[in-house]
């Protein structure tokens, strides 16, 4: 069953939300249970603090254990700093109001804390994935999962260049996730390209999530929000289809922002909750469509100073590069992980490559203004600007010159009316 309420004009408050969370919860017969929930990191806007409180209020002391595990994919592990600011409250605060209660982070590259939860095949993967791929899948989750009679996922739905939509199954598959699934959908997310993933509801890759969602071996319940900054939207809860199909509907309306026409210049200003190229690549990605063809977007995140804290190396070996150079070179980079290899499609949007001459040809150009020097831009393969020359205000208003300052880019998608 589905509940839930959404709109584009009004916010929930906390009353509202908290009878929605009671309505889900009080049926699931909990107590003397063992509860895990699933939550984001700090690269999500989110109001996290207000449903760590209510989750608590319905379920600590109600429970036998109630913990949370942070769905952090790749994503570097989360700080006791950074955790209190994610949900709110100082370990110490957290042990003194609710005894017991344990935050953990995921831990992907760790084999020992991984249990395989079963095996796709070669031939169903290609099913699902409309021939794009053909190969097995091996889907594994975070161990802890064992340890608990009912999962709960609980985080925001965005637009995504990855899935089509963040949300749902995804904090399972990369959030909790093992290597292999963690590569496989977002080397399959490159295939299909940006362009023609992000904003759509259905796509090769949320099929592939759902399927290995039906893998996992305890209840799952999600309460997916629909957001803007730290203002919800929307809650809906149910299962990992209806409740992300409800929310996505919803965050179509409202973190989609369509315009009459492409720019030539596009100053994406990265949100401040991305700590690296990584993740702040997403003001990239979010404003790729309305760049025009032989335009520039210009990434402007002077806090950024690295490519990955955890994929930096590899990615400074590789570089940034349309998804064809890595398709008409499989053997070059046969064992490259294709998390790797997609983050670096990604990043340089759509174009075309020449196996002959070894000519590269991007549909636009990407330039980063930020902590990173032009040296290390131009060995990845990525355009160079001081952001101390760039003053995102005298840049406003010049929409009618072809130029658009996009703020808090990477979680508002901005695309073509008629693409």
């Amino acid at each position: 069953m589905l509940l839930g309420e959404g709109s584009t004009d009004k916010t929930l408050n906390s009353v509202q939300v908290g009878n929605l969370l009671q309505c889900a919860l009080e049926p699931l017969a909990l107590a003397g249970k063992r509860v895990l929930i699933i939550i984001p990191d700090g690269t999500r806007s989110a109001p996290i603090p207000l449903f760590f409180r209510l989750l608590n209020e319905q379920l600590h002391g109600r429970v036998a254990q109630l913990d949370y595990l942070i769905a952090l994919g790749t994503h570097p592990p989360l700080s006791e700093a950074a955790i209190a600011a994610l949900v709110g409250l100082s370990a110490r605060e957290r042990a003194q109001i609710y005894p017991g209660l344990r935050i953990f982070n995921h831990q992907w590259d760790r084999p020992e804390m991984l249990h395989a939860l079963g095996t796709l095949s070669a031939e169903e993967v290609g099913l699902l994935t409309e021939g794009l791929l053909r190969e097995e899948i091996v889907v594994s989750l975070n161990r802890r999962i064992l340890d608990y009679d009912q999962l709960i996922i609980c985080g925001p739905v965005f637009p995504h260049e990855v899935a089509g939509f963040s949300g749902g199954a995804k904090y399972l598959f990369p959030g909790i996730a093992g290597p292999d699934i963690i590569n496989t959908t977002h080397w399959l997310g490159a295939l299909v390209t940006s362009l023609h993933t992000i904003g759509v509801k259905d796509t090769p890759v949320r099929r592939l999530l759902h399927r290995a969602a039906e893998l996992v071996p305890r209840p799952l319940l999600v309460l997916a929000l629909v957001v803007q900054g730290q203002h919800l939207y929307g809650l809906y809860i149910g299962d990992y289809q209806q409740a992300f199909e409800a929310a996505a509907d919803l965050s179509a309306r409202l973190n989609i922002v369509t315009h009459p026409r492409p720019y030539q210049l596009v100053l994406a200003v990265a949100a401040p909750l991305y700590p690296d190229l990584w993740t702040g690549a997403k003001a990239m990605y979010k404003t790729e469509p309305i760049v025009a063809d032989g335009g520039e977007v210009i990434i402007y995140a002077p806090r950024i100073s690295e490519f990955s804290y955890t994929h930096g190396p590899l990615i400074e070996r590789v570089g940034y590069h349309v998804r064809d150079y890595f398709l008409k070179q499989p053997e070059r980079f046969r064992t490259l992980p294709g998390t790797i290899k997609a983050h670096s499609t990604h990043v340089k949007g759509a174009g075309s490559y020449d196996a002959m001459t070894g000519r590269e040809q991007p549909r636009i150009q990407v330039t980063l203004a930020s902590g990173i020097d032009a040296e290390r831009c131009q060995r990845v393969n990525l355009g160079y600007r001081d952001p101390q020359t760039i003053d995102p205000e005298a840049w406003k208003g010049r929409e009618a010159e072809g130029i658009l300052v996009v703020e808090h880019a990477g979680e508002v998608l901005h695309r073509l009316d008629h693409p």
